[in-house]
């Protein structure tokens, strides 16, 4: 039989779901059909880890790429001193590794250095990277290595850029031996246990771990594990800790409605229970017309959509800066009448053209309408920062912003938002003339991805087309709110 091999990247997601990793070895058809937004941020940290590379190598430039050569020569290149790169280790039992960096020493015991586009050491469950180290740390010891050191390298998070980069101000490094030797053994037979799961022929494919989950950490193939999860299930429950997800679980409890009286439920969730046990929504129209008839017009329905790069790209930015490229306005008068301004810029740069273009079509009376507004609000906050030219009129619309999701926190209140105050939860159900399914960008995350391959096109007819498409899904956003605040006037 041949053994499957197990990477880091598989080892990673054996810690978040063992059986969302079998069933992406086994069977990788369905793993595909169900994957969704998690495995896009994945790649993204992926494509981020190899641009951060590319600075440390310049830290590191004596270094020898090891990346073409062949596995049977790698020994034998790891047996002189020095600093090499995308060294490849496979052992007998499957685990394959291809070490960031590693520091050959006149002894011949190694360093491993691992390079993440983090700002720090992160040990949440969607990076996990001391056990991603341990991992590193036990192939090269079962290929017959000696490790003395192991090191974090990452992103300086007090970095700001201001022209070329230069790697020593951007990089960190941090040594981390105690860390990864207090997690070493319990790691170890971790790997060993990933290694017979992904082997396994068979395996209970009706429930998997994250059953005693929240919702948002969840695995991709959560519904093919758990289909018998009922509608209004206890996942839906704004904010439900894990720890009352386990204990509803533990009382073979999964719909909200059999949840008993007596359970110590938040007071949202407490009225959200109601409207599912009287299948209607639960509306305090009074506050909800009182809180509208406070708006100035014109209102102006505004959003940003954009791009943070973990190397900064642009002056001002440090490690993962949200450099606003794109907004769109829905401008709606008191009569009714409305105009839709956008703007998408041609290249990564300073949105100073941006903010230009927003000074033209927002006037100095009228209230801004975002959804999640201090999304926006901070970037205007930043970008004030950074263009005192602008800073009276991004400070002049943060005070007068007003955020539309706010009503959906209190006043507002339906089972079939699921617990969720998301716009793309609330819009398919007060609107549901207005849909997100048929555009080809779909999401912010959708949105964040397309931003980062525009920049990056030569292509004029591609570059069109996904600029079309930003476009289409950017203007939805700000319609969609139009169309949930006219909803709201007639409740």
């Amino acid at each position: 039989m041949k053994i499957m091999q197990l990477t880091k990247t598989d080892f990673i997601q054996y810690l978040d779901c063992p059986n969302s990793l079998w069933l992406l070895k086994n069977k990788p058809e369905v793993f595909e059909e169900y994957k969704g937004e998690k495995s896009l941020f994945l790649e993204k940290l992926i494509r981020e880890g190899y641009e951060v590379e590319e600075y440390v190598m310049k830290m590191f430039s004596t270094q020898t790429d090891l990346e073409n050569i062949p596995i049977d020569q790698i020994k034998e290149k790891l047996s002189i001193p020095g600093y090499y790169s995308q060294a490849t280790l496979i052992t007998e039992e499957g685990l394959f590794a291809r070490l960031d960096l590693v520091e050959v020493h006149d002894d011949l015991s190694i360093s491993i250095y691992e390079v993440k586009s983090s700002t720090s050491v992160k040990t949440d469950s969607k990076h996990n990277h001391l056990k991603d180290i341990c991992f590193q740390k036990y192939i090269a010891e079962q290929s017959g290595y000696m490790v003395r050191d192991v090191y974090h390298i990452h992103l300086n998070k007090e970095f700001i850029k201001n022209g070329e980069i230069d790697p020593f101000e951007l990089i960190e490094k941090e040594e981390v031996n105690e860390l990864v030797a207090d997690i070493y053994d319990q790691t170890v037979t971790e790997i060993q246990s990933a290694l017979a799961l992904i082997n396994k022929k068979e395996i209970n494919e009706n429930l998997c771990t994250c059953l005693d989950k929240t919702r948002s950490n969840h695995c991709d193939t959560f519904n093919y594990f758990n289909k018998d999860i009922p509608e209004r299930s206890i996942y839906e429950l704004q904010r439900i800790s894990a720890k009352k997800v386990r204990e509803l679980n533990d009382m073979t409890i999964l719909k909200i409605t059999d949840i008993p009286d007596d359970y110590k439920l938040s007071d949202y969730q407490v009225l959200q229970k109601q409207t599912v046990i009287d299948n209607d929504p639960l509306i305090d129209s009074v506050n909800i017309q009182s809180t509208l008839n406070k708006l100035v017009f014109p209102l102006y329905f505004f959003d940003y959509e954009t791009l943070p790069n973990a190397v900064p790209q642009v002056n001002g930015y440090g490690p993962h800066g949200q450099v606003p490229v794109q907004y769109s306005l829905h401008v709606l008068q008191e009569n009714g009448d409305m105009e839709h301004f956008e703007y998408l810029s041609k290249n990564l740069e300073f949105p100073e053209k941006l903010l230009a273009h927003m000074r033209e079509h927002i006037g100095p009376t009228g209230h801004m309408i975002s959804w999640y507004a201090s999304f926006e609000t901070s970037r205007n906050k930043e970008m004030a920062r950074l263009y005192p030219e602008y800073a009276d009129f991004l400070q002049d619309i943060n005070t007068r912003t007003f955020d539309l999701m706010d009503i959906f926190k209190k006043d507002y209140i339906d089972a079939r938002f699921e617990g969720s105050n998301s716009i793309k939860k609330v819009q398919p159900i007060l609107v549901p003339n207005l849909s997100y399914k048929e555009l080809e960008v779909q999401s912010g995350t959708m949105a964040v991805d397309s931003a980062e391959r525009l920049y990056k096109m030569t292509n004029p007819e591609k570059i069109a087309k996904l600029r079309k498409d930003m476009f289409e899904y950017c203007k939805l956003d700000t319609l969609a709110m139009v169309e949930i605040y006219k909803h709201l006037k007639e409740v």
